[in-house]
C-alpha cells in the first residue's frame, strides 16, 4: 500500500468560491454544484472492480481523480493543511482496504464520508478544534484571485471581505461549518450530508439553518463590506 501517494498540497481552497460558502443567502446553490452523472459512476465502478481484482494501478487512478477534491474539503473543514493532509492519506488508505464494502452508487460519495471521519479522528488525536478552514486567507501575500484590470483598491476590499468571512467561520460549530461547506461549497443534498455524517435529514438541516443564522449574525456590522464591489 506504500505506492498509494495522494499529493497533500495538491489543492489550494480557492478564494471567491470558498468565500461563498460563508454567504447567509443561498445564491450559491445553482452555481456551485458538483459534477456528477452516469458516465462518471460507471468510470469509477469500472476502476473499483479492477482494483478489487488486484491492479493497484486502477485504484491510484482513483486517487488522481479525487486528491484535489478531498484535500480542498477537508481543509476547510479541519483549518490545517498538515491535518488535512494527515486525513486524506488515511482516507485513501481505508478506502483501499474496504473497498469490497464499497455498495453505494456514488464512489465520491463513499469517499468523502471516510475522508470526513478520518478528519475528525486526526482532530481527536492531536485534541484541538479546528481554527481557519481557509488558512491562506491570513497570509497577507496572497490575494483572492482577481481580473488584471482590478485596482487595488478593490484587491484590498477582497482580502478585508475574505478576512471577514473567515473571523465570522470560526466562530459558528464545527458541525455547522461541514454541513455548509458540503452543502453550499460542495453541492451535496441533505440526505448525502447526512449518510455521510451519520446524523438525520433533520440534523443536518438544522445545522445549515442554525449555522446560516449565526453567520448573518457574525456578519452583519460587515454587510456594507460584503456588499460587491
Amino acid at each position: 500500500m506504500d505506492e498509494i501517494v495522494p499529493r497533500a498540497d495538491a489543492a489550494q481552497p480557492g478564494g471567491d468560491d470558498a468565500a461563498a460558502a460563508a454567504a447567509p443567502e443561498s445564491s450559491v446553490e445553482s452555481s456551485t454544484r458538483r459534477p456528477g452523472g452516469e458516465l462518471q459512476h460507471a468510470r469509477d465502478r469500472a476502476l473499483i472492480e479492477q482494483a478489487r481484482g488486484g491492479e493497484l494501478e486502477a485504484f491510484n487512478q482513483l486517487v488522481v481523480v479525487y486528491q484535489d477534491y478531498l484535500f480542498a474539503l477537508v481543509v476547510r473543514v479541519v483549518g490545517d493543511r498538515e491535518t488535512a493532509a494527515d486525513a486524506v492519506q488515511e482516507a485513501f488508505f481505508s478506502a483501499y482496504r474496504n473497498l469490497d464494502r464499497f455498495r453505494g452508487d456514488s464512489f465520491r460519495s463513499w469517499l468523502t464520508r471516510i475522508a470526513l471521519n478520518a478528519a475528525t479522528d486526526v482532530l481527536r488525536l492531536r485534541k484541538r478544534k479546528p481554527a481557519d478552514p481557509f488558512p491562506e486567507w491570513e497570509d497577507d501575500a496572497w490575494q483572492p484571485p482577481a481580473p488584471e484590470s482590478d485596482s487595488p483598491e478593490r484587491q484590498t476590499w477582497l482580502r478585508m471581505r475574505s478576512h471577514a468571512l473567515v473571523a465570522a467561520l470560526n466562530q459558528i460549530t464545527h458541525d455547522q461549518r461541514t454541513a455548509i461547506v458540503l452543502y453550499d461549497v460542495e453541492g451535496y443534498d441533505y440526505q448525502e450530508i447526512a449518510d455521510m455524517t451519520g446524523v438525520s435529514l433533520g440534523t443536518v438541516k438544522s445545522r445549515i439553518h442554525r449555522g446560516r443564522l449565526a453567520l448573518r449574525d457574525l456578519l452583519s456590522p460587515e454587510m456594507e463590506l460584503l456588499r460587491d464591489g
